[in-house]
């Protein structure tokens, strides 16, 4: 089957923003890797009758890669399909997916198959990446497909079922029961997406866990890790996560302890356990390699376990599978970093009100304009790209000195190879700016504004890595937030994403603007929990309606009729908006910029000038508007049903 012409170099970039404007790129609607489309792939095997061979990573050398197989052991590799292997027995799944059907075979993928362990304990984040329907039956053609978050979109990956093999045995992972493949080809796409297999060799188990969620990543270095570790872990499990380690350097190295230096291991579960009269924080986890376990404390054959309960040792003891408990004491002291990949972060807030708001920017470091480097460079530092950040006065209940916002920082790959990436090395500052955005309204800070500022924030010492992040605690006020390479005159792509809670906000919005006259009848109004619920929905909504609801408040605030609004209704309507503008000479500025030589304005003016402003809890209104006309179909359908006597 000849390949399909595929886009690349910056054809591929035009086609790809083009898709992601269209909404093509989501979770639900992802992109095709490579251009292949797994449906007409799929319906032109079925019909021409034959088996799919993937003409962009062929079942031969090149897509095992350089260097991961000696020259003699490459030219004993047989790739053979699972309906060749064990005709009429192969299966996909068996029973259900497990972290225990596989273990790790000649590739250094510890960090990948890590991170599938996680995997298998969020159904829902599983058949994101795992669509559902695939089988060696039903339609079968040699064709599966399987989902993965990449650098800021979602991708259809399609890989035919060739697998690697040696005496008919697999090279790569290997699963535990005989006829199951899942492991295999799972491990397959995500080579394909990498490169090849050998791209695959070391890495990160951040890297995978995040393709997995395309969400938001939480890194702990476990040496200083907060004091309250264990507790925000116990939440996370309790939601929906994933969470993955590291152990120290060390080329493998198995210790007496049966901990393997320069290993990545699966945080499976988190317990506390009553030992006597003591509590004991205990944290569950699991070796990719399916055996090698500490044997330390709360190992499998620890006496600890005969100090709990007969009801927690027989329900937490597990058997020698690569998986075993050890105390947080223990974990803190033997591992060295550890990641937790979720969707939203709202379990970091405990019992606590406040819900987390995402913004998502792609940018550039574009040569000789937005390439400034790090503030060292003081002269060029200001060509960076800068995002702005307001942050409200704190609620109530998220005034508990925890931290409230949390920033990352990707760089795109600048290679097709996961190997051949060249890093550069990079960071982002947070600057407090006190001065209104509307005094840049036409461009970015320049330099003297930076030599007599410091940053409050920065993301640490500069690091050659596809990912930087940084958790932290701002005070109300204006921000801008700098991403940098740590040299100037360095081009790359980056995705900047800003988490920050808020919650009471909106419902205050809510109360404010709806629940009003005949909306207050019979109800208390919102309560924080159905904010948090509307939040979590606001990126859909807000794309869709927050023109409309902008228009909505020009209108209102119009009390003359004329379609223009006056100084004192561009006020009231900006404070509908969330902003407070007590100054004259601000909203006279406003006027020259937006309302040309009428000092009047209009709609069209209305719109640009809120969405120039870009406050972060802009998407609230959008919902609001949504909120109001459901709202009013509800009373509507109140007032026609008929009264009972």
């Amino acid at each position: 089957m000849p390949p399909p012409v595929v886009p690349h170099g910056m054809c591929l970039k035009v086609v790809n923003d083009r898709n992601m404007k269209g909404g093509m790129g989501s979770e639900t609607n992802p992109l095709k890797f490579m251009d292949q489309d797994y449906n007409f792939l799929q319906d032109y095997c079925l019909k021409t009758r034959q088996r799919f061979v993937d003409e962009f990573f062929p079942p031969d050398a090149r897509s095992i890669g350089e260097g991961l197989l000696k020259p003699d052991v490459m030219a004993k590799v047989e790739w053979i399909r699972p309906t060749v292997l064990y005709p009429n027995a192969a299966e996909f799944i068996v029973q259900t997916v497990s972290r225990f059907d596989y273990a790790q075979g000649n590739v250094g993928n510890c960090w990948f198959l890590a991170s599938v362990g996680a995997l298998t304990f969020q159904n829902k984040l599983l058949h994101k990446v795992v669509p559902d329907g695939q089988s060696f039956s039903h339609n079968y053609t040699g064709l599966f497909h399987f989902r993965f978050w990449r650098f800021g979109k979602w991708y259809d990956v399609v890989i035919d079922d060739k697998l690697p093999t040696i005496g008919r045995q697999l090279i790569f992972v290997k699963s535990k029961t005989y006829n199951e493949f899942w492991p295999a080809l799972l491990e397959k796409a995500y080579a394909k997406v990498c490169g090849s297999y050998s791209d695959m060799h070391t890495g990160r188990v951040s890297e995978a866990l995040l393709d997995f969620t395309g969400g938001v990543h939480m890194h702990y270095e476990l040496k200083t890790a907060p004091t309250d570790l264990w507790e925000i872990m116990y939440r996370a499990y309790q939601s929906e996560v994933l969470m993955g380690c590291e152990t120290p350097p060390g080329n493998e190295k198995r210790l007496p302890n049966g901990i393997v230096l320069g290993h990545a291991y699966t945080v499976t579960k988190v317990y506390q356990v009553m030992s006597g009269r003591n509590p004991v924080q205990l944290v569950r986890l699991f070796n990719p390699w399916g055996d090698s376990e500490w044997n330390g404390d709360w190992s499998d054959n620890s006496p600890l376990w005969n100090t709990v309960s007969d009801e927690d040792h027989q329900q937490l003891l597990v058997n020698e599978n690569g998986e075993f408990w050890m105390s947080m004491k223990d974990f803190l002291r033997t591992f060295d970093n550890m990641d937790i990949c979720c969707t939203c972060p709202d379990f970091l807030e405990g019992k606590s009100a406040c819900h987390w708001i995402s913004k998502y920017h792609h940018g550039s470091w574009v040569s000789g304009s937005t390439d400034g480097g790090c503030m060292n460079h003081e002269d060029t530092f200001c060509k960076n790209p800068q995002f702005w950040l307001r942050i409200n006065e704190f609620d109530k209940a998220c005034e508990q000195g925890q931290n409230n916002v949390l920033v990352s920082l990707i760089q795109k790959p600048d290679k097709r190879h996961r190997r051949r990436v060249a890093h550069h090395g990079i960071g982002f500052y947070v600057v407090p700016t006190h001065i209104t955005l509307l005094m840049r309204s036409e461009g970015k800070f320049g330099s003297s504004f930076f030599y007599k500022r410091m940053p409050v924030v920065t993301s640490g010492p500069f690091q050659d890595a596809r990912q930087v992040m940084k958790f932290f605690r701002l005070e109300p006020g204006e921000y801008l937030i700098i991403p940098s390479t740590y040299y100037p005159k360095k081009s790359a792509e980056f995705i900047l994403s800003i988490f920050f809670v808020d919650a009471e906000k909106l419902q205050w919005l809510l109360q404010e603007n709806l629940l009003r006259g005949e909306w207050n009848k019979n109800t208390e109004g919102f309560g924080l929990d159905s904010c948090r619920s509307i939040i979590a929905m606001s990126d859909f909504l807000s794309r869709i309606i927050f023109q409309v609801f902008l228009q909505d408040i020009f209108y209102s605030m119009d009390s003359s009729k004329d379609g223009v609004l006056s100084s004192n209704e561009l006020q009231n309507a900006l404070e509908k908006t969330g902003w407070d503008l007590y100054s004259l000479y601000i909203l006279n500025l406003m006027f020259v910029r937006y309302g040309g030589a009428t000092e009047q304005i209009s709609l069209e003016g209305f719109i640009c000038l809120v969405m120039r402003l870009n406050a972060p809890d802009l998407h609230i209104l959008g919902i609001m508007f949504w909120i109001y006309y459901i709202l009013t179909v509800f009373i509507l359908f109140i007032r026609n049903i008929p009264e009972t006597v």
